[in-house]
């Protein structure tokens, strides 16, 4: 049985994966996976590398339809408190 991921893993992972760890985003199989992307119906864009493939987290993110900018993804500093805010203290 494939083990999905969770968002927070998903956010986190490197710029560029490997179809494996793709697979396990879509719930694909080893062999699933392979054969989407060796036909080029893969689930996203796969880039071919010599003899291995590679996903990018932008496309797998979007073929998953999540926007890391509203998931809070890639900010380590918590947003600075607005100044109208009535708890705001100065």
């Amino acid at each position: 049985m494939t083990r999905g991921m969770q968002l927070n893993e998903l956010l986190n992972l490197p710029v560029m994966v490997d179809l494996e760890t793709s697979n396990r985003a879509f719930l694909l199989g080893r062999t699933k996976g392979f054969s989407l992307a060796k036909k080029g119906e893969y689930p996203c864009h796969v880039i071919r590398v010599g003899r291995t493939y590679r996903v990018s987290r932008a496309a797998l993110l979007r073929a998953l339809d999540i926007d890391p900018n509203e998931s809070g993804a890639g900010s380590s500093h918590p947003t600075p408190p607005c100044e109208n805010d009535p708890h705001h203290q100065r």
